[in-house]
């Protein structure tokens, strides 16, 4: 089985970064947890949600506006995950737990499962982020391509185009392809998973209210052809959202990458050193983007704070570049959402073009 740990000596950027930001909590006299900021997306963005299918199912509206009424539902769907859920799973919306558990199961409104969603993102993304054969979220070869350690084939000469069709449909096979795979191998990649029956119950009620609300009421209300075009522009908006603001953090071309051995690998600095090197930041000082994303365009600071909520990343951004300059460590980013994503196309069109797999410490054709 693959293993992957980090060096325990001399952790002191994380020790001295950590107590920097427990102070700034401290003497605010703030909880690193959601407040009104938070709350108040919760209850925008999820009656919206309820209202606009409603609407879908008993309004009164044209062929064209019913297309772009189901890709503002499917932004409206996406923001749900990145504000509500998101937090709620990571522990930072609220002190209380159950308050939490409540809106962490907006992932399973949404078509997936919390508890899996937990393990492959919380405990398997944000330990051994960018380490091909641990990190789920770039798992996808042989159709991408998402590491130079990863095997090449010459489809990846394309697939800086076909990705987008990739991302397109991520959401239905998210629902129908890989939570089941997960769900009856009980593993994710080389990771076991026990679940307990409450899990199991929750995650087959889940995809038959998905199943019921998403598809066959409203194919039963409108007619199978408009339920299918709404439901594939839907599905297709939050594909690319999901996918823009995701692998925009990771899949650059300023990130580094890493692979897990069968044999047990020890990397050669802390953790923290190593989420700085495989993580980047974009649109730090675009408000709008970051009310939208749910903070997601400040994921250095998510990534070593992830109990802390997302309204806060704004202002201890500022505490991690300070501390990252003072220990000369990296700190990634983009000036622009756009620029993040010119990035990762160019990455991914870079990674599609290398014949063979390059080493690890070989990153001067990835920085052409």
């Amino acid at each position: 089985m693959a293993k992957v740990s980090f060096s325990n000596n001399g952790q002191v950027f994380y020790t001295t970064l950590k107590k920097a930001v427990d102070q700034y909590f401290t003497d605010n006299k703030i909880k690193k947890t959601g407040d009104w900021r938070l709350y108040i997306k919760a209850f925008i963005f999820i009656p919206l949600a309820v209202a606009m299918y409603f609407f879908f199912l008993y309004g009164t509206y044209s062929a064209f506006a019913g297309i772009l009424l189901s890709a503002a539902f499917g932004l409206v769907l996406s923001c749900i995950a990145f504000n509500v859920m998101h937090d709620a799973n990571h522990g930072s919306f609220s002190t209380k737990k159950w308050v939490n558990e409540l809106m962490g199961y907006t992932m399973n409104i949404l078509g997936s499962d919390a508890y899996i969603w937990k393990m492959k993102h919380n405990i398997l993304h944000h330990t051994y982020t960018n380490v091909d054969g641990l990190d789920d979220d770039m798992s996808k070869s042989p159709i991408l391509r998402m590491s130079p350690t990863q095997r090449w084939v010459p489809a990846h000469r394309f697939q800086f185009i076909y990705m987008f069709l990739i991302y397109s449909v991520s959401t239905i096979l998210w629902v129908f392809l890989t939570d089941m795979a997960k769900y009856f191998t009980r593993k994710i990649i080389v990771t076991e998973m026990k679940l307990t029956a409450k899990e199991h119950i929750i995650f087959w009620i889940s995809k038959i209210f998905y199943v019921a609300v998403y598809m066959v009421i409203p194919a039963v209300i409108l007619g199978w052809q408009t339920w299918l075009v709404g439901y594939l522009v839907l599905n297709v908006t939050m594909g690319l959202t999901f996918a823009f603001v995701f692998q925009t953090a990771h899949i650059v071309e300023k990130t580094d990458f890493e692979k897990a051995e069968e044999k047990p690998k020890t990397i050669g600095y802390e953790w923290a050193i190593h989420e700085l090197k495989t993580t980047a930041n974009f649109a730090m000082k675009n408000p709008v983007v970051s009310w939208f994303v749910g903070g997601l365009n400040f994921q250095v600071e998510h990534h070593l704070f992830t109990r802390v909520s997302h309204i806060h990343y704004p202002a201890i951004s500022k505490i991690v570049k300070e501390h990252c300059e003072r220990f000369n460590v990296p700190y990634h980013y983009y000036n622009t959402m756009t620029g993040a994503v010119l990035s990762h196309i160019r990455l991914m069109k870079k990674l599609g073009n290398e014949p063979v797999p390059v080493k690890i410490e070989d990153r001067s054709e990835l920085a052409a």
